[in-house]
Formats: structure tokens, C-alpha cells, sequence
């Protein structure tokens, strides 16, 4: 069974950047996708990016395309989420979600462990 753990979450301005990251224990972790979602209060949970177990082929929401960026470092067991230019609407508690499959997908539904989550808020 795959564990995560994220940390990275903090208060930052507008415009401003933070790097999430989320450790995964496990042997396996080389094998599976992974994906970051977001939660803002009284909104549902939505997808923010994924990539595959190689990490070559990730996928991006239309609102963070061009200002984050998803990676993994697959000798670390480790993904991360870089944000740039960020906005106050990207204020949520962010999770991390491994899939058992090697393709990455936008479905939360498809994604079988999940993490802890991290806050992030952005001041205007």
C-alpha cells in the first residue's frame, strides 16, 4: 500500500511561487501515475495536474496551463507541483493521488490513495 505525504503549502502574495512536494513510500511508486488536486472551501475537489509513471506525458487544467509545472523524481519516490504567478483563486488545500496505472489521468475517481493535503493561500 502506497503512502503520501505532502508538504510545501504556505501563505504567499499574489504573483509570488511555491513548490509542493509529495513523498510516497512503497517499492511500486516507479510503476504508477500521479495527480494534484485542489479543494477551495465550498467548492468540490478538481483536478490540477497529472503525469505518468514515467513522466514523460503530463496534463494540465486549463486554469494553471503555462503558470505550473508537475515532475517526479522517480529515485526519490518523490512528485512535485512548482507554481508559478500565482492568483488568489489558486488559494485551495492541495492533495496529491496515485493511480495504479502507469497512464495519467484527469478523474479523481480513478486515483486509489490519497494524500493528507496542503494548504496554499494567496493574498491579494
Amino acid at each position: 500500500q502506497v503512502q503520501l505525504v505532502e508538504s510545501g503549502g504556505g501563505l504567499v502574495q499574489a504573483g509570488g511561487s511555491l513548490r509542493l512536494s509529495c513523498a510516497a513510500s512503497g517499492r511500486t511508486f516507479n510503476n504508477y501515475a500521479m495527480g494534484w488536486f485542489r479543494q477551495a472551501p465550498g467548492k468540490e475537489r478538481e483536478f490540477v495536474a497529472a503525469i505518468n509513471s514515467g513522466g514523460g506525458n503530463t496534463k494540465y487544467a486549463d486554469s494553471v496551463k503555462g503558470r505550473f509545472t508537475i515532475s517526479r523524481d522517480n529515485a526519490k519516490n518523490t512528485v512535485y507541483l512548482q507554481m508559478n504567478s500565482l492568483k488568489p483563486e489558486d488559494t485551495a488545500v492541495y492533495y496529491c493521488a496515485v493511480r495504479r496505472y502507469s497512464d495519467s489521468s484527469r478523474y479523481s475517481s480513478t486515483y486509489d490513495t490519497w494524500g493528507q493535503g496542503t494548504q496554499v493561500t494567496v493574498s491579494s
